[in-house]
């Protein structure tokens, strides 16, 4: 092994650990390092050496470890993020994986859709798929903030008899920067899903 591999494995191996047990990663995230060719050699190697997993073609997690469960798998969302640095793209957690991000579900979901703005496509890692669905501008306006998250919940959940409960646990939960931010992008939001963000987001009346 040269010099030169030693180098590029060892500041590939040193970001990864600086990003800590659970990270998701891309060979994209390193090209700053070396080229493509020689990151795709050293992050093989680091698989191979047992420092990194594969998930799946071009995609890589520093897995964390349990002392009785074993090897973990990474969360949804870092797998996620990984793929939005990765394609230049925004995602939008979307139906029952925004629902149980807000605490509105207790159900995890086994298909986890987000919206984006780049290329649909689906990533299969074990029993977990993971759906990433183009759509409109529109839908993609609140792409990345609390608002959007809320949008989509709320519409997965429909209108039900759970409204009341829905705002009361996203009043709880939401910060006063992130509930001025609904009030702002109620415009965004149908009709009866913006009524239900202004209730969560001002004082009920006493």
């Amino acid at each position: 092994m040269g010099k030169h591999t030693n180098s590029i494995d060892g500041r590939i191996l040193s970001r990864i650990k600086g990003k800590g047990r659970g990270s998701v990663f891309t060979p994209a995230d390193f090209l700053d390092l070396g080229s493509r060719a020689a990151v795709d050699q050293a992050l093989s190697r680091g698989t191979r050496g047992g420092a990194i997993r594969k998930l799946v073609r071009g995609l890589y997690d520093y897995p964390r470890r349990h002392p009785s469960l074993g090897t973990l798998a990474p969360s949804t969302d870092a797998i996620a993020k990984a793929i939005q640095g990765r394609d230049a793209s925004r995602l939008q957690p979307s139906g029952a994986q925004a629902a149980n991000m807000l605490g509105l579900s207790e159900q995890v979901p086994a298909r986890a859709v987000f919206l984006t703005d780049g290329r649909s496509r689906k990533v299969q890692l074990g029993k977990r798929l993971i759906i990433l669905k183009r759509t409109t501008p529109r839908q993609m306006a609140t792409a990345g903030r609390i608002s959007g998250t809320v949008i989509q919940a709320l519409h997965w959940l429909g209108r039900r008899q759970e409204d009341d409960r829905a705002i009361a646990i996203l009043r709880r939960q939401l910060s006063a920067r992130d509930k001025r931010q609904l009030l702002n992008d109620i415009p965004y939001a149908p009709a009866w899903i913006g009524e239900l963000m202004r209730r969560i987001a001002e004082p009920p009346a006493r």
